[in-house]
């Protein structure tokens, strides 16, 4: 793992605040990516291997991680948002996200009912060997299990098992027990 080379940081529009670590595997390619990291005790973590082709890495708060495994492909329009405080956002090895998929941990801004908070930011976690097809949304304290599909367009609000495909809006399982090949 190393950090950001001089070759990616011309290649790629990257702002990252003081007190932020960002990492990058050996053999990763970036290219056209926007990597933005504000706030203080962040984490970029991007694996080995890894290919990333004109998306949007945004990282806005304190002590949050975003972490993409190794071997992933993250196809162009991709948005991958970790905000707030003390968020985690996870990607698995042997990922790969079509066009335009949308990962959010937060709403964007707070809601308030009665002078309390009703709408805080909460972790994502993606399996290993997850397929997310073009314009799939994923929303906070998703956990999308190993091996697992999410079909074209499809809204994800809830948990999706290991080997599952889900589809539609709101996402649904449509068949267990299934895997898939590159």
């Amino acid at each position: 793992m190393r950090t950001i080379s001089l070759i990616q940081r011309l290649r790629n529009k990257i702002k990252i605040h003081k007190n932020n670590t960002v990492v990058i595997g050996e053999d990763t390619g970036l290219s056209g990516c926007t990597i933005i990291v504000k706030g203080s005790s962040n984490r970029l973590i991007i694996g080995n291997h890894s290919r990333l082709r004109n998306m949007t890495i945004e990282i806005v708060g304190n002590n949050c991680t975003l972490e993409i495994g190794e071997n992933c492909v993250i196809g162009h329009g991709c948005y991958l948002s970790a905000k707030e405080e003390n968020i985690q956002l996870s990607i698995g090895d042997d990922c790969m996200f079509s066009r335009n998929v949308n990962i959010l941990t937060s709403d964007g801004h707070p809601i308030y009912q009665k002078a309390q908070r009703i709408n805080p930011a909460q972790n994502i976690q993606i399996g290993n060997h997850v397929w997310l097809a073009d314009d799939v949304t994923i929303l906070k304290g998703v956990t999308i299990g190993n091996g697992s599909i999410v079909g074209i367009h499809s809204l994800v609000t809830k948990t999706i098992p290991d080997n599952s495909i889900a589809v539609g809006i709101p996402a649904q399982i449509v068949k267990n027990n299934i895997h898939w090949e590159i």
